[in-house]
C-alpha cells in the first residue's frame, strides 16, 4: 500500500529542549494513525513539521508525494489541518467562516457557498450556520474548525488533539465525524493522550514520549506487549485472602499479584470467560465470598506505562487544554510569525 506520510529521522530542537529526536512515521494511504503521547512528548512538533508550519534541523518527510521542504507549498494544497484551538473567526457566521476559507483557496463564490452548505449539513450545524461564531458552544466551534479545514476535501488531514476540552457527547460525535471521512478515503494523521480515541480510531498507533516514537503497531500488538488476560478478584474477607490465592495460583499462568490493604488479588490467566465462570464455581465451593470479580484486558493505558513508567496524561494533571507543551503554546505554530492552527493553503 503506498504511503501518504512518510517521516524519517526528523529531529527538531527549542534551544536546549529536543522536541524531536529521530522520529520516523509512516501511513498507508486510507488510514489512521494514531500518535499517542503525554503533553510534551513531541506530538505538536511533528505536525508542525509536516504541515511545514516548522522545518526540521534534519531528516526527511514526504506528505502526499511531495517533500515538505523542496515543495511545501504542494504539500500546503494537499493537506488539512485541524489544531489544538478551533481556528474559527468568532465574529463571522458558521456560514460566513466557511465561505470565507473557500474563497482563500480561491474557490469561486458559487462554489465557496455550495461547499460551505454541504459541510455546514454534513456536521451539524445548519440551524446555527448564521449565528455569530462566538456564540457557539466548545463542540460546535470544534466542529466548525474542522468542516473549514475540509472546505477543499485534501487527500491527507492532521488533526492535533481534536477532541481536547469536548464532553463525552461531543467527542463521540466527532469520532463518528472522523470515521465518515476516513471511511471516503482520506488519510489522518491524529495526535491524542486520550488512550479510548487511540484504541477507537486509529488502524496503527505510534506511542511517542521525550520525542521519540518508543513503539509501534495496532492496538492489539501493543497490548499483547505487556501479556493476556488476567483475572481481578476482591475478597470480602481479608482472612481468607491467602486461601482465595491458593485457590488462583492453580489456575495462574504467572506470578500472583496480591494488595493486602484493598483484599485485591490478580493472575495472569488464559481461557477467557469460560475459566472465569469455573473459577466462580471453585470460590463459592470453598465457601470464600468475593465483593468483586472480574477478566479484565489490557489497556493502551497499561501499554503506556509498561513502555514509559508514566501514564498518558501530563504531569501536571492538564488534560491537554494547554496544548502539547514541547516547544511553545499552539499559537506559535511558524518561524515566521503566529499562525491560527489550520493551514490555509492559497493555489499558487
Amino acid at each position: 500500500m503506498q504511503e501518504a506520510i512518510v517521516a524519517e529521522g526528523l529531529v527538531k530542537t527549542f534551544g536546549s529542549v529536543r522536541a524531536l529526536d529521530g522520529v520516523d512515521v509512516s501511513v498507508p494511504t486510507g488510514t489512521v494513525l494514531g500518535l499517542l503521547g503525554p503533553n510534551g512528548a513531541g506530538k505538536t512538533t511533528c505536525v508542525r513539521v509536516l504541515t511545514t508550519l516548522l522545518k526540521p534541523d534534519s531528516g526527511r518527510a514526504v506528505v502526499a508525494g511531495h517533500d515538505v521542504l523542496r515543495n511545501p507549498d504542494a504539500v500546503r494544497r494537499s493537506i488539512g489541518l485541524s489544531g489544538q484551538f478551533a481556528a474559527v473567526d468568532e465574529y463571522l457566521t458558521g456560514r460566513e467562516n466557511l465561505r470565507m476559507v473557500g474563497e482563500l483557496y480561491q474557490l469561486s463564490g458559487r462554489d465557496a457557498k455550495r461547499r460551505a452548505d454541504e459541510l455546514l449539513a454534513q456536521f451539524d450545524l445548519s440551524e446555527a450556520s448564521d449565528r455569530p461564531a462566538k456564540t457557539y458552544s466548545g463542540g460546535m466551534r470544534r466542529r466548525l474548525d474542522l468542516a473549514a479545514a475540509l472546505v477543499v476535501s485534501p487527500p491527507v488531514m492532521f488533526m492535533d488533539e481534536p477532541t481536547t476540552g469536548l464532553d463525552p457527547r461531543n467527542r463521540m460525535a466527532l469520532w463518528r465525524v472522523i470515521e465518515e471521512l476516513v471511511a471516503g478515503g482520506t488519510t489522518l494523521l491524529l495526535t491524542t493522550q486520550y488512550l479510548e480515541e487511540a484504541d477507537h480510531l486509529a488502524h496503527d498507533i505510534a506511542v511517542v514520549d521525550h520525542g521519540k516514537v518508543i513503539a509501534r503497531g495496532t492496538a492489539d500488538q501493543l497490548k499483547a506487549k505487556v501479556g493476556g488476560e488476567r483475572v481481578e478478584v476482591v475478597v470480602h474477607d481479608a482472612a481468607r485472602l491467602a486461601d482465595a490465592s491458593e485457590m488462583l495460583a492453580s489456575f495462574g499462568k504467572g506470578e500472583l499479584g496480591v494488595v493486602k490493604l484493598q483484599r485485591r488479588i490478580t493472575v495472569p490467566v488464559t481461557g477467557g470467560a469460560k475459566l472465569l465462570a469455573e473459577i466462580i464455581r471453585e470460590l463459592d465451593a470453598r465457601g470464600i465470598e468475593i465483593d468483586d470479580i472480574g477478566l479484565r484486558r489490557p489497556t493502551l493505558d497499561d501499554v503506556f506505562i509498561s513502555l514509559t513508567g508514566h501514564a498518558a496524561e501530563s504531569e501536571n494533571g492538564n488534560n491537554g487544554d494547554g496544548g502539547d507543551d514541547d516547544g511553545g503554546g499552539d499559537e506559535n505554530l511558524s518561524e515566521d510569525g503566529p499562525q491560527r492552527g489550520r493551514v490555509k493553503a492559497v493555489k499558487a
